[in-house]
């Protein structure tokens, strides 16, 4: 079997929004940060200026969810300041000044595997969460990251000698292209009468990387970000049963990454 590195980072964080791209007056949150959130704080940790191609696998959990109040500002482009409907002047523009409600996740726990395509970078990325240059945040700018661990991991697919689950309470994000060949299984509680591979929780489509496209002219470019994403399924209810083959870390640790 082929055997991969990885960087393995446990990472908590005490209130968080992994923001829905969709939710506006109430600011909903995913129950783990999407691909593109992790990618994105692993170039900013390394001080990246250029992509470089990586796949990542996430799962971890969280105590509770609270609703938070925030100061909203909304404004339109050209408009002009009306003393009836604006709270704010800027210039001859208003602006718009009023509350709304963030979701947010209580005691978050991650663990995350980022693993380069290039292996060159294992031990720069690793040395960047080790000894970061500045605070690491994972969501908004203000969820601060506290870094527990960071190791660097080998990895390969292995046949289960025994039934493998997820950490206690845990979640992860399963590719869809895992479920489609069978190779994990939703473990459905003692005393339900759902069969074995019934979709125990929530199917996403999150944000992976993007490609800038030009949609105005080499003149006046105006530029838009061209999303790739990854179809997963997120769910606590995980078994990989004995004699199946997965992606396990050197610590017996599940990995869960898209198999083309």
């Amino acid at each position: 079997m082929h055997i991969m590195k990885a960087i393995r980072i446990k990472l908590w964080q005490d209130l968080v929004n992994y923001k829905k791209p969709t939710s506006f007056q109430l600011k909903e949150t995913y129950p783990l940060p999407p691909y593109s959130t992790v990618i994105g704080m692993v170039h900013t940790m390394c001080g990246f200026t250029s992509y470089h191609p990586m796949e990542i696998s996430i799962q971890g959990k969280y105590f509770s969810k609270v609703n938070d109040l925030y100061t909203r500002y909304e404004f339109k482009n050209g408009m002009t300041y009306d003393e009836k409907r604006h709270q704010l002047k800027v210039g001859d523009y208003g602006v718009g000044r009023g509350i709304a409600t963030a979701e947010l996740l209580v005691d978050v726990e991650l663990l995350l595997h980022v693993i380069p395509e290039d292996q060159s970078l294992v031990p720069t990325i690793a040395e960047a969460f080790e000894t970061p240059q500045e605070y690491p945040s994972l969501g908004r700018r203000e969820d601060i990251a506290t870094i527990q661990e960071v190791k660097v991991v080998s990895f390969e697919r292995v046949e289960a000698e025994e039934d493998l689950k997820l950490d206690n309470n845990y979640g992860a994000y399963v590719p869809i292209s895992i479920i489609e060949k069978e190779d994990v299984y939703f473990r459905p509680h003692e005393k339900s009468h759902i069969g074995r591979n019934e979709l125990l929780g929530t199917r996403y489509l999150l944000t992976d990387t993007y490609e800038l496209i030009n949609r105005g002219t080499a003149k006046a470019p105006k530029m838009y970000r061209n999303w790739h994403k990854k179809d997963v399924f997120y769910t606590t209810s995980i078994l990989i049963s004995e004699e199946d083959y997965f992606y396990v870390d050197e610590d017996g640790k599940l990995v869960f990454l898209d198999i083309k």
